[in-house]
């Protein structure tokens, strides 16, 4: 066997795929700088590592399901005054999630939840942590699917996993009674496990609206605000702001 084939082998034996791909043609480039054996190590394992730091963003954002790719740098921050752009860049850095803290966007329809929330997921997956993307109605209807093959516990730990949680569009459409319960069960297990990035279009003198119960309302709001970053996105929608100044362009 071949000191070529060798090499091939062992490489695939541990698991070196980038090792494999790169290393002839990183040694002609070292041969031709004259680094030393040293540097032309280095090289090759830096190649690896990125190759695989790499992968494993792609993995994330894969497992995050966002529904769009919305990014920060294609917010309109100046069609949303109230929205204080110092306050989202530092939260992308993803100190928050350190700390177990939620972030809670409310506003009117159109002002741009989602994307800010979505961009934010983004930049968290970006900086190594991992993120799940889902819609209130969703969440619930995943719960009480849940529940009826009686696997609640199961989904439980597999939510917690997870980083952060974005949990969007909470108010646009209403809960049984069994859903609200095992949304309030879900958002508790998280207090101080993980953090949530949430949207509703409702202030949270109305979210008794969603849970029919005016103690839960009260229990949930004292979890979920406790240390919670809360963003208010009311004004003129911001897609209809949006499309108006795309138009006139």
């Amino acid at each position: 066997m071949t000191t070529q084939m060798l090499l091939d082998h062992y490489l695939k034996q541990l698991r070196l795929p980038s090792v494999a791909r790169h290393y002839t043609a990183v040694a002609r480039d070292a041969q031709d700088r004259n680094l030393g054996y040293e540097d032309y190590l280095l090289a090759l394992l830096e190649q690896e590592v990125r190759t695989r730091e790499e992968n494993q963003r792609q993995q994330r954002l894969k497992k995050a399901t966002f529904p769009t790719t919305k990014t920060l740098d294609l917010f309109e921050f100046h069609l949303m005054p109230s929205l204080n752009k110092t306050k989202i860049l530092a939260l992308a850095k993803g100190e928050f999630v350190e700390k177990h803290e939620n972030v809670i966007l409310i506003g009117n329809s159109g002002t741009g939840k989602t994307h800010v929330a979505t961009a934010l997921g983004i930049e968290l997956v970006q900086v190594g942590h991992r993120v799940k993307f889902t819609t209130a109605h969703a969440l619930v209807e995943e719960l009480l699917v849940a529940k009826e093959e009686h696997r609640l516990l199961q989904l439980e730990k597999q939510w917690l996993k997870f980083d952060v949680v974005i949990c969007d569009e909470l108010g646009y459409v209403p809960f049984t009674k069994m859903g609200a319960e095992l949304l309030f069960q879900f958002f508790s297990a998280r207090h101080e496990r993980g953090s949530m990035i949430m949207t509703s279009n409702l202030d949270f003198a109305d979210w008794v609206q969603l849970f029919g119960d005016e103690k839960m309302t009260a229990a949930l709001l004292d979890r979920i605000t406790h240390r919670a970053h809360i963003l208010l996105m009311n004004g003129e929608s911001y897609r209809f702001r949006q499309t108006m100044s795309q138009r006139e362009n």
